[in-house]
């Protein structure tokens, strides 16, 4: 338990310490956040146009370097920390573009796909043939001691699916100031308790540090925001909420824990849809945050909101995993 909360804190400390000296070499640099076109989102967030973006980049060195210091850095962790920093790759390739092009549109969908199957690719491999994880999805945190059968490819396609919905989820929630990093802390909590209670203890330090470096993003990030993750962020973040579930075996109960993120996600689809067969609009606008952006909700209470509703999912998943140990 010392080592935990000695990662916790020693994360966001440097995160408290470098931030400031990195959001203004941001700021030199001209590193700044392109906003996409007016009907795509809220007219409130022209404001936000140049705003210090690819903050992600130091939530995962603030992450990284309490990591290799405090644990033993089993195959595990490492496992999790390199899908995490491969998914944060990606995402940084999407914000190099846009920098670049100097316009809201960078690494088409296809190629950020392609690396996230890839990425869940050597996750499941690492896991099943170096690590020995069982094949097959776990029902125990339900009340169901049942395990179902899925062979390597099947459970392929599940990793696949867990690794590329986290990321995207996590993404699609990174719309408003702290939202995503505050959900993403609560979320990572909850599975640093649920490693810590099944004797992971590298696992567990891991999701200290991610958790420690949210909080202290969270600083500079909450709202009216002086820096952004960027995609380097978000996809980094749901990466590890994703690696997290895979190597506790809670992939089924990642959707009780990132609720917000479903609900994030299946806005947008559900959007797209029902607009593309009856060209009419369930939402005022998706992701579901501007929902309530342009129900004349304030930004504030939406987050605040958002947070609560993370913070119950949270408690129910590790609740629902604990009385699955005791039982």
């Amino acid at each position: 338990m010392p080592r935990i909360l000695i990662a916790a804190i020693s994360a966001a400390t440097l995160m408290l310490f470098l931030g400031p000296r990195f959001i203004q070499w941001l700021r030199d640099n001209e590193v700044g956040q392109f906003i996409r076109p007016p009907g795509e989102i809220p007219d409130a967030h022209a404001q936000k146009q140049g705003t210090p973006t690819m903050g992600g980049l130091l939530i995962l060195f603030a992450m990284a370097v309490p990591f290799v210091i405090l644990s033993s850095r089993s195959t595990e962790a490492m496992l999790v920390l390199f899908v995490t920093l491969a998914c944060g790759a990606i995402g940084f390739l999407d914000d190099f573009m846009k920098i670049v092009r100097k316009r809201s549109l960078g690494l088409s969908g296809r190629l950020r796909i392609l690396g996230l199957l890839v990425v869940s690719a050597v996750l499941t491999v690492v896991g099943v043939r170096v690590i020995g994880l069982p094949t097959s999805l776990d029902l125990g945190a339900f009340g169901i001691h049942h395990q179902v059968p899925l062979g390597p490819y099947v459970y392929y396609v599940v990793v696949a699916l867990v690794v590329t919905g986290a990321a995207n989820g996590v993404n699609l929630t990174d719309g408003l100031d702290g939202l995503a990093g505050g959900t993403c802390a609560v979320a990572l909590l909850a599975y640093t308790g649920i490693a810590f209670a099944g004797n992971r203890l590298d696992l567990a330090i891991f999701g200290a540090c991610m958790v420690g470096a949210c909080v202290g993003f969270l600083w500079f990030n909450s709202f009216p925001a002086s820096v952004f993750m960027g995609d380097t962020g978000s996809y980094a973040l749901g990466g590890a909420i994703a690696a997290m579930a895979v190597m506790t075996r809670t992939e089924l109960l990642l959707g009780v824990i990132g609720l917000v993120f479903v609900l994030e996600a299946l806005s947008v689809l559900i959007q797209v849809l029902v607009f593309k067969h009856f060209k009419r609009r369930v939402f005022l606008m998706a992701p579901v945050h501007h929902h309530f952006e342009m129900a004349a909700w304030s930004e504030t209470k939406i987050i605040v909101r958002f947070w609560l509703i993370s913070l119950l999912c949270g408690a129910v998943g590790f609740t629902l995993y604990f009385r699955y140990l005791q039982g």
